[in-house]
């Protein structure tokens, strides 16, 4: 069998086949089967190996959720039977440094690991972090084959190791939901950009280069940092970048940001497997947050500022291009699984994505609002035209300034999680009555004499926090100094804008204070705004307002997303 069988595994129950394959003697025929209780054979298949890497491919008949199972694959007098296979639903869980994150580092961490013997039909597998500069066709290393869930051994392995809290917290969350077997197949890397993830075929459709970033000193694709959580989390750039290989577990939190290595080394030998899902958790940009205390003294080293900082992953790297690379690694990765399964993953698999935190409390920097908004391909919510059957977790409320890990990664991963299940019933599961996402803006009124705009959303509102600068206006040159992000003073909070001028362009953004919330509208105050209004935006921060406390949310404790 191939790397990523093995025994407690989960397959794609019906209506789609599970994919087997593996290697076996050129020519030969494998008979693959599937065995119940007592070794009673529910089905058998056969396959021929063949082409140059000598493999087998099998599709599995559609069977009902439930098990155990035994698997087997036999070639003349030689077998392997993989023991305790359940059939349910298989989500795969990708991104960066707060995908990985393990359940360990989380808010309420032994509540939850003590918790995991609770699930033991909630079966995980995380990929080792690899590189390859061709696409591969096997995993070269796993870090935690299928697993029934401890809370020692691999729940709480390590810090930023195995397992992925989100991904663990929506894996039980939708077993809860739904009380089907769960499959959860983990592959991140700290600190990588959406190029590392995307194949070539994603980035030539946004006009993209293949060899960006792949020569040159300024190109560098490992970035050193230090940081104080234990002593394998320091590390100096590798040697060698060029050839394929994997890494030692998650020693860093900066992986490689040259295109394609990382969609090459594990995601594209996850093809053949059948999913029903993707979860994906990336765009932050992997440094620490500046509360974080310094490096122990042995690690001061690498506490130069070439260090510290460094690392870009898409908020601040390619920033404005998001808007196309995100849809296009979305398109590609299902074509690419639709076609690698045999067309028994669903050409439309649901993904879903969580929206970026927070970082930095008080920067006038709006990389992060940007990289929010082009998350939804410039349209605010999705799904949508561009980004069909998506669901998102905005987090942008739960900032957590005194992570131990850094501001970069906050602790509270229960939310994120539970705002991700809801999308996934919607979305994935058609739980058409289910309200998965906050209210947006569908309408703006201006009344001209008062000075006033009406915005209507698009569900009930409750106001959590009442704030004279919760939205903006885009202004012309003579504003109040006081209207300036620079000077705010209330703690990173952001307010709502509006974009204002005489003449198109250019304008400024200003402060339009919240007069009123009614059921479903807010009513802003224009009086800085004494031109035209071309605009308006919020929650245009990187760090909008505090913890669960933005001002809108709907009466289900979902925030209203930011917008332009």
């Amino acid at each position: 069998f191939a790397s990523y069988y093995g025994d407690h595994m989960v397959l794609q129950k019906k209506p789609s086949g599970a994919v087997v394959w593996g290697r076996g003697e050129l020519g030969a025929v494998v008979t693959v089967t599937l065995s119940g209780a007592g070794g009673l054979i529910v089905m058998e298949k056969t396959a021929q190996v063949k082409g140059p890497s000598a493999t087998w491919t099998t599709v599995l008949d559609p069977m009902d959720r439930g098990g155990p199972y035994a698997l087997t694959a036999e070639q003349g007098l030689e077998n392997v039977t993989l023991r305790d296979i359940y059939f349910g639903d298989v989500w795969l869980c990708s991104g960066q440094s707060n995908m990985a994150m393990t359940v360990l580092q989380v808010a309420n961490a032994s509540q939850e690991l003590t918790a995991a013997a609770r699930y033991p039909y909630v079966r995980i597998f995380a990929a080792a972090p690899a590189r390859s500069d061709v696409e591969l066709e096997d995993l070269e290393r796993i870090d935690l084959p299928w697993s029934i869930p401890t809370a020692a051994e691999n729940l709480g392995h390590g810090n930023f190791t195995y397992f992925s809290a989100v991904c663990w917290l929506l894996g039980r969350s939708l077993y809860e939901a739904l009380g089907s077997p769960i499959g959860l197949v983990e592959a991140a890397w700290g600190g990588t950009p959406i190029e590392a993830w995307s194949s070539r075929r994603a980035l030539q459709a946004c006009g993209l280069p293949e060899d960006m970033g792949r020569e040159g000193p300024q190109s560098s694709l490992w970035h050193g940092a230090c940081f104080n959580l234990r002593p394998a989390l320091c590390f100096a750039p590798p040697s060698n970048l060029a050839l394929s290989s994997s890494t030692s577990p998650h020693q860093h939190l900066s992986g490689p940001q040259t295109p394609s290595v990382l969609w090459n080394a594990m995601i594209h030998p996850l093809l053949n497997m059948t999913l029903r899902g993707v979860a994906w958790y990336q765009g932050e940009p992997p440094f620490l947050s500046p509360r974080v205390e310094k490096p122990p003294l042995s690690h001061r080293a690498l506490t130069s500022p070439s260090f510290w900082g460094t690392g870009e992953a898409n908020a601040f790297l390619h920033t404005d291009q998001y808007n196309c690379t995100f849809p296009a690694l979305i398109s590609d990765w299902r074509r690419a699984f639709h076609a690698g399964s045999a067309r028994q993953t669903e050409p439309l698999l649901p993904f879903g994505f969580v929206q970026l935190s927070t970082y930095r409390r008080r920067s006038a920097d709006d990389s992060f609002a940007r990289l929010r908004w082009h998350q939804t391909a410039n349209l605010g919510v999705v799904p949508n035209a561009r980004m069909p059957s998506t669901f998102m977790a905005v987090a942008m409320d739960l900032g957590d300034e005194h992570s131990p890990y850094g501001s970069i990664h906050p602790r509270d991963k229960q939310n994120v999680a539970h705002r991700l299940l809801l999308g996934a019933r919607a979305v994935a599961y058609g739980d058409k009555d289910l309200v998965f996402q906050g209210p947006y803006p569908t309408r703006a009124i201006l009344e001209v004499t008062r000075g006033l705009l009406n915005v209507t959303y698009s569900q009930e509102l409750v106001c959590r926090h009442r704030d004279a600068q919760a939205f903006e206006v885009r202004g012309g040159r003579s504003s109040p100094k006081s209207w300036e992000r620079e000077d705010n003073t209330d703690g990173g909070f952001s307010p709502p804008q509006v974009c204002c001028s005489s003449q198109a362009s250019p304008c400024w953004w200003l402060p339009a204070p919240v007069v009123a919330v009614g059921s479903r509208t807010v009513t802003l105050a224009l009086s800085g705004c004494r031109t035209l209004v071309l605009g308006l935006r919020y929650a245009w921060a990187e760090w909008p307002c505090e913890y669960q406390a933005c001002p809108l949310y709907n009466p289900q404790g979902l925030p209203a997303p930011p917008f332009l």
